[in-house]
């Protein structure tokens, strides 16, 4: 992560504490289509939105705004065509296109374009994949550069930093897709139980500290490739306003977002796998504890994601079935976190818990305390139940920016944990085999129980006799 650009720092004005969603007017008295109420913008024309967002010689957004409206605004209007609109704003405010450019005027507008286009490109860089984007953002510092030489010099270095993290960003993407189609071939390879010669996790590492900080560094790798425009793009319906197109609907740009929950279920499946194979019930019980013990220790570290997925892992109805197997493993560990993650009161506990962990990492004097890995499906639902909960357009078609604010509250909270750093060792070997050891679809799983205890009543007498 070295060299990366300082301004990264931006977000942390949207930890809970520091986001400030108090948007003031701008000196320009360009109140024009823009509602506030007690000071907060609550509502304008998406022509205002624009307008609030381009900087002049005197006035430049607050990060607040430009980061609201940058997630928000592609709900109504392509990333290209946004960024060409703000080039046609500025080029037609600061007269651009005149024959002789006023110098001393464009010396002050410069370096705030400059500033705003950077903000774009650091938070948003998967926008900046597609050709336009680069074009509009080249023309822009052209027509600028001729009254100062350092913009040449700006732009070039916004492009390289722009380059290696994309670069970065799908090198990341390829590692995963490669290990995506390695571990799809292995899914279906066990329908019985697999040869002897299959290892498992106990072999590979039999330290649940060191197999919960493996587990964070998948986790925080996985994360630092979901942009954050991936959950409002998870969402994009159909502008009523524009009934000719879908916004992006055609390439909805989720990937890593996907590729995460895929992780996650491989990892629940991962966790079943491993206590159904051994044939014996004190090693099956040997490894639900070993389990429980990396679970405790995910909680610990504010690694919410894989405890769920073991926890998951651990209810899924081939293990919970295993009466044998339990009666010889000492639940009462087991038990209380369960009970962290226990869904009623809309995950209170687990909330509470959560809360702690991301005011521990505000305070955090190293990478290891401000470690918060929330757990990623329950994020997703409560954005999706913000989104459908409010109208993105109020009647008179204005944008109802209160919505996107707690949006981009929500968003960016998570964007200040996905770039925390990995303060463990990484282990190749064991995170190898988290990603490519193979696991029981469910079917196998159920084969692999009955093998272990055989079944109980007529519903599973039934449903093994139909497996085999």
């Amino acid at each position: 992560q070295e060299g990366m650009p300082q301004t990264l720092s931006s977000t942390s004005m949207f930890t809970p504490c520091g986001f400030s969603p108090h948007l003031h007017t701008s000196k320009e008295g360009d109140q024009g289509g823009l509602i506030f109420q007690d000071g907060n913008l609550t509502s304008a024309s998406l022509d205002a939105l624009i307008q609030h967002l381009i900087p002049t010689t005197d006035y430049y957004p607050e990060k607040a705004y430009i980061f609201t409206f940058l997630l928000s605004s592609r709900l109504f209007i392509e990333p290209h065509e946004l960024l060409s609109r703000v080039c046609h704003k500025c080029i037609e405010q600061q007269r651009l296109d005149d024959p002789v450019l006023d110098k001393a005027r464009i010396r002050k507008f410069g370096p705030k374009i400059l500033q705003l286009l950077t903000e774009w490109t650091e938070t948003f860089p998967y926008d900046f994949q597609e050709e336009r984007m680069i074009g509009h953002l080249k023309d822009m510092i052209h027509r600028i550069a001729p009254c100062d030489e350092a913009y040449w010099k700006k732009m070039n270095q916004l492009l390289q930093a722009l380059n290696q993290k994309l670069a970065t960003l799908s090198h990341g993407q390829e590692g995963i897709v490669k290990i995506s189609t390695a571990v799809s071939d292995k899914l279906v390879a066990f329908k019985t139980k697999p040869p002897s010669i299959q290892r498992e996790i106990l072999s590979v590492c039999s330290d649940p500290y060191t197999l919960a900080q493996q587990l964070t560094h998948v986790e925080l790798e996985r994360l630092s490739h979901i942009g954050p425009e991936e959950f409002v793009q998870a969402f994009v319906h159909k502008d009523p306003l524009d009934g000719t197109k879908t916004c992006f609907s055609e390439q909805k740009k989720t990937s890593n977002l996907e590729a995460y929950v895929k992780w996650f279920n491989r990892l629940c499946y991962l966790v079943a796998t491993e206590i159904c194979m051994p044939a014996k019930k004190k090693q099956r019980a040997q490894v639900i504890e070993f389990f429980i013990d990396v679970a405790r220790e995910c909680f610990n570290i504010g690694n919410f994601n894989s405890l769920m997925a073991i926890i998951s892992g651990m209810n899924m109805s081939p293990v919970s079935r295993l009466k044998k197997t339990w009666s010889k493993v000492k639940t009462a560990k087991f038990f209380i976190l369960e009970h962290q993650m226990d869904p009623t009161g809309n995950f209170y506990n687990y909330r509470t818990a959560l809360r702690g962990a991301a005011h521990r990492s505000l305070t955090a004097h190293s990478n290891r305390e401000k470690i918060v890995i929330p757990f990623f499906s329950l994020l997703i639902k409560d954005i999706y139940f913000l989104n459908e909960g409010c109208a993105n357009r109020l009647p008179n078609g204005h944008v109802n920016f209160e919505k996107f604010l707690e949006l981009a509250k929500q968003v960016g909270e998570f964007i200040t944990w996905k770039q925390v750093e990995c303060p463990f060792e990484q282990d190749p070997n064991i995170i190898h085999y988290l990603h490519t050891a193979p696991i029981f679809t469910e079917d196998g799983l159920y084969l692999a129980s009955y093998e272990s205890e055989s079944p109980e009543n007529q519903t599973e007498k039934d449903r093994w006799k139909s497996l085999r």
